[in-house]
């Protein structure tokens, strides 16, 4: 009998795994691999992991490396160490990252004993270096075999880099696949969730609330950035429903920030909660890429709060409008919202993907395993890229 070919599999916050959830349901169904879903253990608790998988329906984690510590240095470092052991047990055809947070920093491991690196998400690029995912995206990137890029803008991005561009497999974005069959097909379960009484319960009226999230460094460990987002926050008309990761509610408190009275900050909420009060919601006001693209495709209107974006195509269709934290004089409240609200109730067509992506991955992850295909290595010519980061909104002011 043939041995199953070994393909490694590492996440580490709920984001990736959001995006992961249908890849890792087909390639698990393929008898000939064997799929080793390794969690980094970046998030742990359980409404920023177990909610997910369970509401996403993904697996347990074969492997949970558990790795922590008071800094992203010591974070990083047990990244590197424990999955350097892990993947030495293991040793897979190839190890796949998603995204480009602290766990695709273990892609160093992976040099080291010399397998084949896999990025799904790749050449995104903000341009804006104040940003560790910036490094960390750049990092992986360049020490990948396979880059799985959603478009082709994201490829050229790649090639002007020096990457060569037998290594960009365009895919189109997954989170398409996800709205499709986690929220779409499943329109009655939201319809009864979103009650009277589950908007009641969290002081909020259907239809006449925002919803914000904000956890990016340079905007919450910014004091200024930060009390920048509160105030844009605070000019709203209704009131703005803020599940905060715990790190900005750290920084608020031990900061004495002042919150503005019609923003309710409450702990990080599971996947199903978010979706039925986005979309019930006048807009959405968030630094999360992740949330920008979700609202793209379910019709609710945005604020980008990022000072640049690897995911401008929220501006180029006219779903997303821009707030600089750092720069909030440039972009005043009553504009923004007056650009927010004239969104609400309009029509958009995304252009983020087709709804296979998660299948075309997997099937080429599959391919690849099955004839040894996951080196690709050409002669490169390096070119410094062409910044497109400060694309903004289009709308008038």
């Amino acid at each position: 009998m043939t041995a199953k070919k070994k393909i490694a599999f590492v996440l580490g916050i709920r984001p990736d795994v959001i995006r992961a959830a249908l890849i890792l349901k087909h390639l698990k169904s393929y008898p000939e691999l064997e799929t080793v879903f390794i969690w980094s253990g970046q998030h742990y608790s359980d409404n920023l992991k177990g909610v997910f998988f369970r509401e996403l329906g993904v697996e347990a984690e074969s492997i949970n490396l558990e790795c922590a510590g008071e800094t992203d240095a010591d974070i990083v470092a047990s990244m590197i160490s424990k999955l350097y052991g892990a993947l030495k047990q293991i040793q897979p055809e190839a190890c796949v990252f998603l995204g480009d947070t602290n766990t695709t920093t273990g892609a160093v491991a992976c040099t080291q004993l010399n397998i084949p690196i896999v990025h799904i998400e790749g050449c995104m690029r903000s341009y804006d270096w104040r940003m560790p995912e910036e490094k960390y995206r750049t990092l992986i990137d360049h020490l990948s075999d396979i880059i799985y890029a959603y478009f082709d803008e994201y490829k050229t991005q790649g090639i002007r880099e020096g990457i060569s561009p037998d290594k960009i497999v365009v895919v189109g974005n997954p989170i398409v696949d996800i709205l499709n069959h986690f929220y779409f097909s499943r329109l009655e379960h939201f319809e009864k969730l979103a009650s009277p009484e589950f908007f009641s319960s969290r002081g909020l009226e259907k239809g006449r609330y925002y919803v914000m999230t904000s956890h990016r460094r340079e905007n919450v460990e910014n004091l200024d950035s930060l009390r920048a987002i509160l105030t844009l926050a605070g000019a709203g008309q209704y009131p703005v429903f803020f599940p905060a990761s715990y790190r900005t509610q750290k920084v608020i408190a031990q900061n004495n920030i002042e919150v503005p009275k019609n923003v309710r900050v409450v702990d990080p909420i599971g996947y199903e909660e978010i979706l039925a009060l986005l979309v019930h919601s006048r807009g959405c006001l968030t630094d999360s890429g992740t949330v920008v693209e979700e609202t793209c495709v379910l019709g609710v209107p945005s604020v980008q709060m990022r000072r640049s974006t690897e995911r401008p195509q929220v501006y180029d269709v006219g779903s997303s409008v821009k707030f600089d934290p750092s720069e909030p004089g440039k972009y005043p409240a009553a504009t923004v919202f007056k650009k927010l609200d004239g969104l609400f109730g309009k029509k958009w067509t995304h252009t983020l993907g087709d709804g296979q992506t998660s299948q075309r991955i997997a099937e080429d992850l599959r391919r690849r395993a099955a004839e040894g295909r996951f080196r690709q290595h050409r002669p490169q010519d390096y070119h410094f890229p062409i910044e497109r980061s400060y694309r903004d909104d289009g709308l008038p002011s």
